[in-house]
């Protein structure tokens, strides 16, 4: 837990407002009077919407147009509770719980009494596997066990959107740019950073890419360059966000950004279905082996 923490504190993003913990951002503390209206009171609690404009650059850098991003938003008191929570459930998450250590009775050998009880000046041993003596057992060693932590859908977007549109206040931290799958012929690390200087970008900065497709040129191309992300919707998360400092999308990713996380939306979407039908099938299998047994 403590390196998951400690890597959320090192994100890049952690200078915008959604993070700074000046007093309009502190969470207010709930006071119960009998004077209260509880229908005020969740006003507060409601998701708000953000819109920000975004220019469309071309390939060669020049400005074609403008579109916007109209995600929601969580409100400013609970914004930071619900980013952290979900950047904790992710890096935790992520933890595969392998480590293992030997107790002293899981440590081989250590069967014979190594030396008489009495008469030879030395504390009393029974085992060779006492966790005091070297190569014995250890004592309330790490064992195998499940991190994971849940959490739930909707909080999990809501955190998402939350970021991308904190991203987006910022300025010059968000842009876009049209469809460059075909641009490159070729795999050429060289001709994709002298299109990321085109756009304004610097390579050394943490740059990430959110594009609908990325073709095998434009993978293999971008690929080498160490502070790069590309992503697709698929494999959206939110550390990444967090943790660069430049966000790149395309006129696609930003129609599905509006779709996927939106005020509009309120349904599920594929990705959510196949996590359902994973989890059934796995109740299923369950059932049918407690059913064998």
């Amino acid at each position: 837990m403590s390196a998951a923490v400690s890597a959320s504190t090192s994100l890049s993003f952690s200078s915008s407002s959604l993070f700074l913990s000046s007093s309009h951002n502190k969470i207010p503390k709930l006071t119960s009077s009998s004077t209260s209206k509880p229908h005020n009171s969740l006003k507060s609690l409601s998701i708000s919407c953000q819109v920000a404009t975004l220019p469309i650059l071309s390939f060669t850098g020049e400005k074609i147009g403008e579109t916007y991003l109209d995600l929601k938003s969580a409100p400013p008191e609970t914004a930071r509770a619900v980013v952290h929570r979900a950047i904790i459930t992710d890096q935790q998450n992520k933890r595969r719980g392998t480590a293992s250590t030997l107790t002293r009775s899981e440590v081989r050998g250590g069967g014979k009494k190594p030396y008489p009880q009495k008469k030879t000046g030395r504390a009393r041993l029974g085992s060779m596997r006492s966790p005091l003596r070297p190569g014995g057992g250890v004592i309330f060693g790490p064992k195998p066990r499940d991190w994971s932590i849940k959490i739930n859908k909707k909080e999990k977007r809501l955190a998402i959107s939350t970021a991308l549109s904190s991203a987006a206040s910022e300025k010059e931290s968000v842009i876009c740019v049209e469809e460059f799958g075909e641009k490159f012929e070729k795999p050429k690390t060289k001709e994709f950073i002298e299109a990321m200087k085109r756009w304004g970008l610097d390579p050394k900065e943490k740059v990430m890419f959110l594009t609908m497709d990325v073709s095998d040129n434009v993978g293999l191309s971008s690929r080498n360059i160490g502070t790069l992300r590309m992503l697709t919707p698929r494999t959206l998360n939110l550390f990444d966000i967090l943790n660069s400092d430049k966000l790149v999308l395309t006129s696609d990713t930003v129609d599905y950004l509006n779709g996927r996380y939106g005020v509009d939306f309120e349904g599920e979407t594929d990705e959510d279905e196949e996590d359902d039908q994973d989890g059934s099938e796995e109740t299923e299998g369950n059932e049918n082996a407690d059913a064998t047994d």
